[in-house]
């Protein structure tokens, strides 16, 4: 994503920003960061109605400017496609103010944003899109014998690019008739890595199964290059690591991530850091239950006792909240942050976030034993006891 210009001021936050995305993931980002009362302003096309002398209507695409207040947003991460809808609220003599209008987002073509307030979190998710450093994407191959989820894993995103399913013939019939169906599976398999994977972008390709199919398909990939002198795929084969996985099923991948060989070459990595913050979490949780906290009301609480070592919280909890409760969760990352905690915003598409969002969104590591009912059971206590009595 490109920053064109921003202009915000200091004292309330309220301005606007000028962005132009670059990539697909750009769009993850701008739906992160457009919300419904924000005023876009791009160039679209819309098509008008013109009256002649002779009293003939023609129809003609016409290029124009205009402001809409949003009011709906429609994001397709899969498709690539990303949509805002509202009212026209900037004059233009092809469209009436208070009209509806939709635009659809294209990369390359800039488009500016004003807000009321921009948030912390708003101004990191910008600077997090705009800083081209942090856009080294990791490729996976979850398979088994027959089935193959190729991925493209980016720092905010985890997508199925393409499913592979061949049947493939049982050894035991015939094994000749397995060894020509499993060629043409991996076959399959090596055209979507070719088609989906661009390796100056990407560092690394995960291939997980249980038992040998990952090694079998990476024999096939290498001896199939060199024989097709496809010097592309082979100049790239150091960048495939083999791992182990108990399924060839795509929620496999939290597991392949897990991988010690995989953490190692990718610590840098925001899905590996996300899915071992989330892990320490849980160990904490079943080991020493008083110094782990889920569910915004006890996190909330643990906050107020600057009790807080790792804060774990969802980008989905951001945009499903209102603005009072946004503006809770933003002052709860940044009072964590000035405490010298740890902060993961982790997305909802990654595996991570996924589990997150599954258990509230929102989770905590303390630094010592708190109890989130402590306050009220103090304040309760006169009470029980004459309950008792």
């Amino acid at each position: 994503m490109k920053l064109v210009k921003k202009d915000i001021a200091a004292k309330d936050g309220e301005g606007y920003v000028e962005l132009i995305p670059e990539i697909d993931e750009d769009f993850w980002h701008m739906y992160h960061i457009i919300a419904i009362n924000d005023r876009v302003r791009a160039t679209t096309i819309r098509k008008v109605s013109k009256e002649t002398n002779t009293g003939l209507v023609s129809n003609e695409k016409v290029k124009i400017t205009i402001t809409i207040a949003v009011e709906k947003i429609d994001f397709d991460p899969n498709g690539g496609s990303f949509r805002v809808s509202g009212k026209n609220i900037s004059e233009n003599k092809y469209i009436k103010l208070g009209q509806y209008h939709t635009f659809d987002l294209e990369l390359n073509r800039k488009l500016s944003i004003s807000k009321g307030r921009w948030d912390q979190v708003f101004l990191d998710r910008i600077e997090e899109a705009t800083d081209m450093t942090k856009n080294a994407d990791l490729g996976a191959v979850i398979m088994s014998e027959g089935k193959a989820h190729i991925c493209i894993i980016s720092q905010h995103m985890t997508l199925e690019k393409q499913k592979v399913e061949k049947s493939i013939s049982k050894k035991r019939y015939s094994a000749e008739a397995h060894e020509n169906d499993l060629g043409k599976f991996f076959e399959a398999i090596m055209r979507g890595i070719q088609q989906h994977f661009d390796f100056e972008i990407v560092k690394c390709v995960l291939l997980a199964s249980p038992g040998f199919t990952n090694e079998q398909f990476f024999e096939y990939m290498v001896k199939t290059c060199q024989q097709k002198e496809n010097k592309e795929l082979l100049a790239h084969k150091d960048k495939f690591v083999r791992v182990h996985s108990n399924t060839g099923h795509l929620h496999s991948l939290k597991e392949v991530l897990q991988d010690e060989s995989v953490m190692k070459r990718l610590a840098d990595t925001k899905a590996v850091k996300e899915v071992k913050a989330l892990e320490e979490f849980y160990t904490v949780l079943a080991n020493d239950p008083n110094k782990a906290v889920y569910g915004p009301k006890h996190v909330m609480k643990a906050a107020e006792h600057d009790a807080i070592d790792t804060l774990l919280i969802t980008d989905e909890l951001f945009r499903s909240s209102g603005l009072k409760e946004r503006t809770a969760f933003v002052r709860l990352c940044e009072n964590v942050e000035k405490t010298n905690g740890k902060v993961f915003m982790c997305s909802a598409m990654h595996v991570a976030g996924v589990q997150l969002n599954n258990m509230t969104g929102i989770a905590a590591i303390l630094r010592f034993p708190f109890t989130a009912d402590e306050d009220s059971d103090d304040s309760d206590s006169d009470d029980s006891d004459e309950e008792e009595i």
